[in-house]
């Protein structure tokens, strides 16, 4: 019951840092409603979320924290990509050509998969969050107690990355509509353009 405890406390840590839409859960969404290349990308953010919490835990979020030049240049590298795709999406969104769900498909396996490690690891707020502060809340719970924290963390990530997947795929059917297309990537150039702003603003 005791080691119940961090588990539950990971769990509940890992779900209020990943479910909050950023771009990489934008850009999950729109490859799910594609129904484009789907797994590799859930496969690779997740793996990538695991990565980082046993990183976290393991201690190395000390090492981020002492090297504060790396987050900076993390932060403006970053903030320039998300930029740059919340501008793709803009562009997307005000065009007038069909974007059914068949030709929708422009990334190939590769380039969404490069996207998604992108979009993981050059975020600034992957290491302040996910490495240092839940490194951070995992370690006050003891040697034992910090890796039933990760392990709670961890099924956060799966399950989060899972549910989303699947949620976008049964949305697929209403982006048979032109108009939906629009809207949706209206909605990510939003996201994209204020979280990579907010980044460049902040160094």
């Amino acid at each position: 019951m005791t080691l119940f405890l961090p588990a539950l406390a990971g769990l509940g840590t890992g779900a209020g840092l990943i479910v909050a839409i950023g771009p990489q859960n934008a850009f999950v969404m729109r490859i799910g409603v594609a129904r484009s290349h789907l797994l590799p990308v859930l496969a690779v953010c997740t793996l990538s979320d695991l990565t980082l919490i046993v990183a976290g835990v393991g201690g190395l979020g000390t090492i981020v924290s002492a090297h504060p030049k790396v987050v900076v240049a993390a932060t403006v590298a970053g903030g320039l990509y998300i930029c740059t795709l919340g501008l793709m999406a803009a562009r997307r969104s005000l065009t007038q050509r069909s974007m059914a769900v068949s030709a929708s498909a422009q990334l190939s396996r590769w380039a969404a998969v490069g996207t998604a490690l992108a979009l993981t690891w050059l975020n600034p707020h992957v290491y302040l969050d996910t490495v240092v502060m839940m490194g951070a809340v995992a370690n006050s719970h003891g040697a034992q107690g910090k890796w039933m924290f990760a392990l709670g963390a961890g099924i956060a990530s799966i399950l989060w990355f899972g549910a989303l997947g699947l949620a976008t795929v049964r949305l697929a059917p209403l982006f048979s509509n032109p108009k939906a297309w629009r809207v949706l990537d209206g909605v990510i150039a939003v996201i994209m353009m204020s979280i990579g702003t907010m980044l460049l603003l902040s160094v």
